[in-house]
């Protein structure tokens, strides 16, 4: 069973309003996509960041949807006219991989700098603010915000079907398409 990681929409929202934690979120946007297949170490309860019932084949086709619009999300990095600036990176923990939003995100070199943007529910290696690069072909998703509204974030929604109706309605409603 695969595992995508979520925050409460409350929590989404609330970062709205404080761009430099929001994609972090928004990630988690309601997911941070945590996919896994093992646990190193079980955690002592289930994360509420967790989400177990999504579908696979759609979350694949949001993230090669990410992916062939990068450069979309690179020329807006690079002209710095938005809110904020996060990617998704897929992190390893022997067999197990959890999908985190790296937030304050740098480019340069084919690499993208930034501090993890949650914390992990399933992996162990990694924890929330700490610093983390990824390179370009690696990152599973891509989102800047602009105002309220989230451009990019494909990810988000294959997660949007585990939440309450309207909790997903005024998260979808705020994604650029």
């Amino acid at each position: 069973m695969r595992i995508q990681s979520k925050r409460s929409l409350d929590s989404i929202l609330y970062l709205l309003t404080d761009m430099t934690r929001l994609l972090p979120i928004l990630a988690a946007a309601l997911m941070s996509s945590a996919c896994s297949e093992k646990k190193p170490t079980a955690p002592s309860h289930k994360p509420e960041t967790l989400v177990e019932n999504y579908d696979e084949a759609e979350m694949a086709a949001a993230t090669a949807t990410a992916k062939s619009k990068l450069d979309e999300f690179l020329k807006v990095l690079g002209s710095g006219e938005a809110d904020s600036f996060s990617v998704k990176a897929p992190i390893r923990d022997g067999e197990a991989t959890e999908h985190f939003w790296i937030v304050d995100v740098s480019y340069k070199d084919g690499v993208f700098s930034g501090k993890i943007g949650n914390e992990p529910g399933i992996v162990t290696n990694v924890k929330d603010g700490q610093k983390w690069e990824i390179k370009k072909d690696e990152i599973s998703d891509w989102m800047y915000t602009k105002g309220d509204k989230i451009h990019g974030g494909f990810t988000i929604e294959p997660l949007l079907k585990s939440y309450p109706k309207e909790q997903a309605d005024e998260l979808r409603s705020k994604l650029v398409r």
